[in-house]
Formats: C-alpha cells, structure tokens, sequence
C-alpha cells in the first residue's frame, strides 16, 4: 500500500502560526524569541530537535511527502494485533532533510506522527560542485562522494555534472529531490526493498558532508 498525494497536499495547505505557537522546550523558546534564525545554529550548538514547531518556524517552505505505508501485524494472547507503519519524509528543497517512520491503528495518525518523526530527524546537507567533469562551482551537488548504511543497505552518492539530473530510484530521487540536489549519481545493495532503511542508508551519507566540514564555516559561506 502506498502513500497517496492527497495526504500530501493537505499537509502542505497546512499553515503554521508562529504568533500562536506556545513551546514547551528551552530551544522552541529561543527559536519564537528569535535568538535561533537557522537551523544550523541548532547543529552548531548540539541540540537535539524536540519540537515540531522549531521547524516549522524556521523551514515555513518546507514539504512533505509519504513514501510508503504497510500494514504490520503481531500476535497476542488475545489475537492478532493490526497497525499501518507508515514512512514520510521533509525537506525544503534548500539544503535540509529528514526522514520519519511512527505506526498507528489509523492511517491518517500514523501519517501524522511520521511526517512529524520526520522534521525531528532533519538535518542539513552540505552542497557543493564536486564532480571531475564539472567546475562550475555551484551548489548543484554534494561536494564530494560519500558512503551511508542502515543494516544491510549500503548507499554510495557520487557528485555528478550540471544538467546530468538525479540517477536514483524512485524514492531516494524523491528524497534528494526535497533536500535540494539537483544532479547526482546514486548506487545502492543489500536489501534495498526495505524502504526505511535506504532512506536511512542517504541520511548516513548525508551526514557524513556534515563531519567533513565545519557547521560555522558553512554558515559563513551561505
């Protein structure tokens, strides 16, 4: 069973009040009280995101997507136990990405909780012009090949030309689609049917471009 754009788009036509907003955690208040403008001052300074408000407030373009929604079962005492697992992932299309997964006896709240899993677990992606066969030194790619894993799913990302496109399956496209690469090369193994954990596999390899640079030099160059 697969996600279906209506939820999408509903999820989108969803505005957010910042003015009506009330966080409840030290970092929410300092993001409504503008000390926080981005979220890589969030990274730089090691907080953990633990409100949805604190992305919303500060990614007001961000989209989400589903990507896919399974129903898990499992056995009681009693009988057998049914719930849709559903995975969704964020992004604004300008440099940051998550991805989300949450499990409910509705579909409607397991898409909810997802998509809000998903934008606590977003990150930033450090882009760059790292391909051979290109110098024309825009952030249409990663700036360098990078390696990500997620049990026994392995994803390789290569930097590619300008105007190559994204060379990926469908939801890993989708998803560098969200993070803002534009043209990139992307190979995978192991059991890759696994949805989540390919997904997973990208954001380990997203946040190896994090390791390699300096969050403060990167704010510098935006």
């Amino acid at each position: 069973m697969r996600g279906r754009g209506r939820f999408n788009n509903q999820e989108r036509r969803r505005e957010f009040d910042v003015a009506a907003w009330e966080p409840v955690t030290v970092l929410g208040k300092m993001v409504k009280a503008g000390s926080i403008t981005s979220l890589e001052q969030i990274f730089s300074m090691g907080k953990s995101i633990e409100e949805n408000g604190i992305v919303d407030a500060l990614l007001p373009n961000i989209n989400s997507e589903v990507v896919e929604i399974r129903s898990v079962q499992r056995m009681t005492s009693n009988n057998r136990k049914q719930k849709f697992r559903v995975t969704a992932i964020v992004g604004d299309g300008n440099g940051h990405v998550g991805v989300g997964a949450a499990k409910d006896v509705e579909v409607k709240a397991a898409i909810d909780s997802a998509i809000n899993a998903a934008k606590r677990n977003i990150m930033p992606v450090v882009m760059g012009c790292g391909s051979w066969q290109c110098t024309c030194g825009q952030p249409h790619s990663l700036p360098f090949i990078t390696r990500g894993k997620c049990g026994s799913v392995e994803v390789l990302l290569k930097p590619a030309p300008k105007g190559l496109g994204i060379v990926a399956s469908k939801h890993v496209k989708r998803m560098l689609e969200l993070a803002g690469v534009k043209d990139i090369w992307s190979f995978s193994k192991g059991r890759t049917r696994t949805t989540y954990n390919v997904l997973m596999a990208v954001m380990d390899a997203f946040q190896h471009t994090i390791s390699m640079k300096n969050l403060e030099d990167f704010n510098k160059s935006k």
